[in-house]
């Protein structure tokens, strides 16, 4: 196997406050190699969100250390791609210009840029809505419209923050497609926090099972199930092993 595009090692982090110190991260290690989907599923607050931002530069661990293409993550990250839950869109810009948004900011998108970005528009069905304002879309071609703005600097490392979770399950279950076809396309190496088991089921290679704040690793799981997420989600060994999931990240809910 390649060596890992990310690797985070032993990594503990705590946050400090006036009012004391909340250990979020306990010997937490997790490697992430070239064109790998990776889940992370655990209870709300255990430190998903903040594994991402270390990932991404924007934190730095208390102890232990983290590697991106070999390098020390000291700083945030180039040819990173960051979607969140929402898709902060900017109002006063179209479409086209939000999805040209992250090439903007690094200078003038060559023409060649333009094409790709407004053939994912085509490929993600915004083509007759290239002109269209924000407020003029629903949830669902948002969060497209935000996915194609984090492609379109042509990452290749992707984190994704619960990008589905303020929309309803249809909407999820299209955009899930969707969003993978995509990435299969650019192969980004990609990290997905999610609360949903069967979101990180169907979607995934690799799903990682975190404890109760500060979050260690519990369990992991290879998916060998083939297909789309959809696919995957009529597939007869989706339910079984939903169900032994369910019974882990339970335990350390309740």
């Amino acid at each position: 196997m390649s060596l890992p595009l990310l690797q985070l090692s032993h990594v503990s982090m705590a946050y400090h406050t006036l009012q004391g110190e909340t250990p979020v991260l306990d010997d937490f290690s997790l490697s992430l190699h070239p064109n790998e989907f990776v889940a992370l599923l655990g209870p709300s607050g255990c430190g998903k969100s903040t594994v991402l931002s270390l990932a991404a530069g924007l934190l730095r661990p208390d102890k232990g250390h983290i590697l991106c293409r070999g390098n020390p993550v000291t700083a945030p990250i180039a040819h990173l791609g960051y979607m969140l839950q929402k898709d902060h869109l900017f109002p006063w810009l179209t479409v086209r210009e939000n999805a040209a948004l992250g090439l903007s900011v690094r200078g003038k998108p060559t023409q060649s840029q333009m094409n790709r970005i407004d053939s994912l528009l085509a490929a993600c069905g915004l083509a007759d809505y290239t002109n269209r304002y924000p407020s003029q879309l629903s949830g669902g071609m948002r969060q497209r419209a935000a996915l194609i703005r984090t492609l379109a600097v042509e990452p290749d490392l992707l984190l994704l923050d619960e990008p589905f979770s303020a929309l309803d399950a249809q909407t999820r279950l299209k955009l899930a497609d969707e969003v993978k076809s995509r990435i299969a396309e650019q192969k980004c190496a990609t990290l997905l926090v999610t609360h949903d088991i069967g979101e990180a089921i169907s979607m995934a290679d690799r799903i990682l099972v975190l404890s109760r704040r500060p979050a260690k690793l519990l369990h992991e799981h290879l998916i060998s199930i083939p297909g789309t997420p959809m696919q995957r989600r009529h597939d007869p060994d989706f339910t079984p092993l939903f169900d032994t999931i369910w019974k882990e990240v339970e335990n350390y809910v309740l």
